[in-house]
C-alpha cells in the first residue's frame, strides 16, 4: 500500500496490505490487512508513462445511476505485434506504479509474446477517485465486485476503440491484485482468455493468525532461535505494558513521540502491533527486487515515490538482519535486542519517533479527506477488510512469536472507522467466499504463484486444483517475487517458475 512515513505510524504505513505487489496492482501498505505489494509505475518512454484516463461507471449495478468518473491507466505498445494478446496489468490498493510499465516478468513475457501491455489503477486508490470524498457513505461503491467490473468495462471498450476485441486477453496481478486476476477470469471468462494470480489470497477469513504462524517457520528457517527469542521479548513487553512504572523506560527504548499512555487496551495492542509488524513486513518482502522500482524512478529524473519508497528503502533488511540482531547478546537481553530491530527500522526509513497513541491512529483514519493522511489507501484498504475480505493478522494462535494484538482488537477498528460491526464483518466475508468460491475456485487457465517465505500463501492455492488450475509454489521466496525482473542472486526454483508460467501463457495463447 502506500503511505507516507510522516503521515502515518512506520508499522501501519508498512504493513497492510495487498496490493499489487509492487505494483499498482501491488500494495505494499501496512494498514492492517495487507502487507502488500505495489505497483511500479514509471517508464522511460515518454508514451510508457503517460497517463491515461479512462471514463468509468460509478455503479455498475444499478442502471438508473448514470454517474462516470475518470481511472487512470498506462499503455507500453513497445512490444506489440498485430495479432498479438494483450496484457492486463490490475491494480490494488496503492497508485498504479509506472515503473511496472517499464520492468518486470509481465514485460519479458510481453517482449517474446508481441503483447501489448496496459496497467489500469483500482477505483479509489491513487488518482483515481470516483467520488468527491472517503466518506462511509461514498465508499460503498468500493468493492472488489466493482473493481472487476471496471476491468470488464475497460477491457470491452478498448477493445472495440482498439480493434482488439478478438485479441486474447491475459490478465496480471499479485496480492490483493492477483485475487482479482483469478476473479477476473472466473466471473467474465468470456472476456479474459488467462490470468497469472500471484501471491493471490483467494480465501476469506475474518481471522488470519495464520500470518503470524508462517512468521514465525520464516524466521525459523533462517535460526531456529529465532523466533524463540522474539517471543522473549514480546513476552516480556507485554508484562512491562501492565506496570505504568516501565513507561518511561518503554517510550525511551523505543523511541516513541510522546509519553507512553496505555488507557485502553486498544492502545496496548495498537503498540504491540506496530513493534510487531517490524518483523512481519521483513519476512513478507524478504530479500525480493523492489529496489528496481527506485531504479526506475531515477531513470525518469524523479525520486521514489511515497507509496514505493518503503519498501524499495527496506530492501537491504532481511530476516538474516532481523535474527542477526536478535541473537546479538551484546545488545543485552531479547527485550533490548527487540527494542533495537525497532530502532534499527526507524532508521532505514527515516523516522524520527514512533507515533504508538491510538486516538492519532483513529484520527487519521476517520479523515475522509483525499488529502488526509490515511488517502494513500489506509482508510481505503482497511474498509475493504471490513466490507469483503477480515485478513486480520491476530495473535490468536500458541505457534506465532507474538501477542496483545487479538482478533477483537482488529474488528473493532471496523466499527470505529466506518460503523461496521464484528457479524457484519463475519457475514461479508462469508459472502465473499460463496461469491468467488475461496480455495474451491473452478475455472480455466489460470496460474497461481505463491512463494513459501510470504505468510500470504496460506490464504492461496498452493496444489494444483486441476491441469488447468496450477499451482506454483516456490520454495524460499517471498511476497510476489516472481513478479519482479529478474537478476543474477535470484534462487534457481525463482527462475524455474518465472520459465514455467511463461511456458504456460505460451501454451494457453496458442
Amino acid at each position: 500500500m502506500a503511505f507516507q512515513t510522516h503521515d502515518l505510524p512506520l508499522c501501519k504505513v508498512l504493513a497492510v496490505c495487498f496490493a499489487l505487489c509492487g505494483l499498482a496492482a501491488v500494495g505494499e501498505g501496512r494498514f492492517r490487512g495487507f502487507r502488500k505489494f505495489e505497483v511500479v509505475q514509471g517508464s522511460n518512454q515518454e508514451a510508457v508513462s503517460e497517463e491515461l484516463w479512462f471514463t468509468q461507471k460509478l455503479d455498475h449495478f444499478n442502471g438508473a445511476d448514470s454517474r462516470v468518473w475518470k481511472q487512470r491507466y498506462f499503455v507500453n505498445e513497445a512490444f506489440y505485434k498485430p495479432g498479438g494478446p494483450v496484457f492486463l496489468m490490475i491494480g490494488g490498493e496503492g497508485p498504479a506504479n509506472p515503473a511496472w510499465m517499464k520492468e518486470g516478468a509481465w514485460l519479458t513475457y510481453a517482449e517474446k509474446l508481441g503483447a501489448l501491455c496496459l496497467m489500469l489503477e483500482h477505483r479509489f486508490y491513487g488518482k483515481s477517485h470516483p467520488t468527491a470524498d472517503l466518506s462511509t457513505d461514498n465508499l460503498r461503491f468500493l468493492s472488489s465486485r466493482q473493481a472487476l467490473a471496471d476491468l470488464a468495462h475497460f477491457r470491452t471498450v478498448m477493445g472495440e476503440t482498439r480493434g482488439l476485441t478478438n485479441r486474447k486477453w491475459v490478465a496480471f496481478g499479485g496480492s490483493y491484485p492477483g485475487s482479482l486476476a483469478a476473479w477476473f477470469r472466473l466471473k467474465y471468462p468470456h472476456l479474459v482468455h488467462a490470468s497469472v494470480a500471484t501471491s493471490a489470497p483467494v480465501f476469506a477469513t475474518v481471522n488470519f493468525p495464520e500470518y503470524l504462524e508462517v512468521v514465525w517457520r520464516s524466521l525459523a528457517s533462517e535460526n531456529a532461535d529465532c523466533p524463540v527469542l522474539v517471543k522473549k521479548a514480546s513476552d516480556t513487553l507485554v508484562e512491562r505494558l501492565k506496570d505504568p512504572k516501565t513507561f518511561e523506560n518503554i517510550t525511551k527504548d523505543f523511541n516513541l513521540c510522546s509519553p507512553l499512555q496505555i488507557q485502553s487496551e486498544m492502545d496496548s495492542a495498537y503498540l504491540l502491533e506496530m513493534l510487531a509488524g517490524n518483523f512481519m513486513d521483513v519476512v513478507q518482502y524478504n530479500e525480493d527486487n523492489r529496489g528496481f522500482e527506485e531504479k526506475c524512478a531515477r531513470s525518469e529524473g524523479h525520486g521514489p515515490q511515497p507509496s514505493t519508497n518503503l519498501g524499495v528503502v527496506g530492501t537491504n533488511v532481511t530476516i538474516k538482519v532481523l535474527c542477526g540482531v536478535m541473537s546479538d547478546a551484546s545488545l543485552g537481553d531479547p527485550y533490548a535486542r527487540y527494542a533495537a530491530v525497532a530502532r534499527l527500522m526507524m532508521e532505514t526509513f527515516s523516522v524520527k519517533c514512533l507515533d504508538t497513541t491510538f486516538s492519532n491512529y483513529v484520527r487519521d483514519m476517520t479523515n475522509t479527506s483525499w488529502d488526509g493522511p490515511a488517502a494513500g489507501g489506509g482508510r481505503q484498504w482497511v474498509y475493504q477488510t471490513c466490507s469483503e475480505f477480515g485478513f486480520y493478522q491476530s495473535t490468536d494462535s500458541p505457534n506465532q512469536p507474538f501477542s496483545g494484538f487479538p482478533l477483537g482488537y482488529q474488528v473493532k477498528q471496523c466499527a470505529s472507522f466506518y460503523n461496521i460491526s464484528a457479524e457484519e464483518v463475519a457475514e461479508a466475508v462469508a459472502q465473499t467466499n460463496e461469491y468467488y468460491g475461496g480455495y474451491e475456485i473452478r475455472s480455466s487457465r489460470i496460474v497461481f504463484p505463491n512463494g513459501s517465505i510470504d505468510p500470504w500463501h496460506a490464504l492461496g492455492i498452493t496444489q494444483d486444483i486441476t491441469a488447468e488450475l496450477p499451482a506454483v509454489f516456490i520454495k524460499g521466496t517471498a511476497h510476489c517475487a516472481n513478479m519482479y525482473p529478474a537478476r543474477s542472486q535470484d534462487l534457481p526454483q525463482l527462475s524455474e517458475a518465472r520459465d514455467h508460467i511463461f511456458l504456460l501463457l505460451q501454451q494457453w495463447l496458442k
